[in-house]
Parts: structure tokens; sequence; C-alpha cells
């Protein structure tokens, strides 16, 4: 593995830049953990550093560390708004955190449907191109009935991923599931005015 030689300072300490290239490294070997750490050291030599926040803050997302990367995007955003990159990251996170609440309330038993739906409605705000917030959407509103928003919402995920297998067979299954329905009022309406 490569490493970079930390610079010191003269008091001695590292410089934080070194940190981050450090981290870097550890990122290129797909070892999110040590990166963690090391952007971690960098942010205390140089707290203030809304960037170093920031480049954490993707390093915990992609580690599954979501309370983690939280705390840090907030933080890049608190100490630099003028970064629109930052607002947005803390944005997705935010969304992240709630579809997985809304999934775990959807697996609840019994399933919280309405409960997650708002938390999946909010999660679509706050990150326009959130797959599974779209997924779990369609699902949701195929489970309670309501088949056109369903369909709307996996077509939207299909949009998002068109290669994501399972958002396909949803989306043909809630239209399968419409076309019956449909079907079957027809077929009711047709006996009533026999």
């Amino acid at each position: 593995m490569l490493y970079h030689h930390p610079v010191y300072k003269e008091d001695g300490r590292m410089d934080g830049e070194s940190c981050v290239k450090q981290a870097y490294a550890f990122i290129l070997n797909n070892d999110f953990e040590q990166a963690i750490e090391w952007f971690e050291r960098a942010i205390a030599i140089e707290p203030d550093n809304a960037g170093y926040h920031y480049k954490c803050a993707i390093s915990c997302a992609r580690s599954g560390k979501w309370n983690k990367a939280h705390r840090f995007a907030k933080q890049a955003v608190e100490l630099d708004a003028s970064h629109t990159e930052y607002q947005y990251y803390l944005q997705t996170i935010e969304a992240k955190q709630l579809v997985l609440s809304a999934e775990q309330l959807i697996q609840s038993n019994p399933p919280q449907y309405e409960e997650a739906l708002d938390m999946l409605n909010e999660a679509a705000e706050l990150d326009p191109l959130s797959f599974e917030a779209f997924y779990f959407m369609a699902f949701v509103h195929a489970e309670l009935g309501n088949l056109d928003t369903a369909v709307n919402n996996a077509r939207e995920a299909i949009r998002i991923d068109p290669g994501h297998s399972a958002a396909r067979r949803l989306f043909a299954d809630i239209r399968r599931k419409r076309r019956m329905m449909r079907d079957r009022a027809k077929e009711r309406h047709r006996k009533r005015n026999r």
C-alpha cells in the first residue's frame, strides 16, 4: 500500500493536509475505516476546516455509518454554508436515514405504512434521486391499494436506476394488479347493466 509521509509542523504536530493524503491512500485500497481515522486526525488538527468534515462524512457514508456521516456533514455545513455541495450531501444523508427508519416501520409487525410513507415522502423531497425512497413508496402504496400512485413511484425508481431488476418486477406486478382490478370493475359493471 502506498502511504504518504506525514508532514510535521515546526511544533512537532502533524499537518492536516498530510492526514487527508493518508486517508485518500486508504480509500484507494477500499479501507474506509482507516480513511475515517485519518480524516478524524485531520479534523483534530484543523477543527474549523469544513472540507475535512465533508470528506470524512463521505467516507462514513460509504461505510454505512449514517449517524456519524450526518454529524460530520452537518458540521461541514455549519462551518461553511456557502458550499452548496455540503448542504446537498447533508440532505442526501438525512434522506438515507429517513429511508432506513421507514424500512424498519415497513418491516415491523404490524407494518406501519402511513408513518413510513411520511418519512419516504420527506426523503424524496430531500433527495429527489433517492432510488430507495421511490422504490419503497411504490411498495407501500401498492400494499395500501393506491396502485396509480404506486405505478408512478415505481416508474420513478426505474428512471433513477434503470437496471434495477427488483424495481422492474415491482413495477410489472403493480401494473398487473392494477389491470386485474380494472378488469374486475369492468366485469361487475357489465353484470349490473345486463
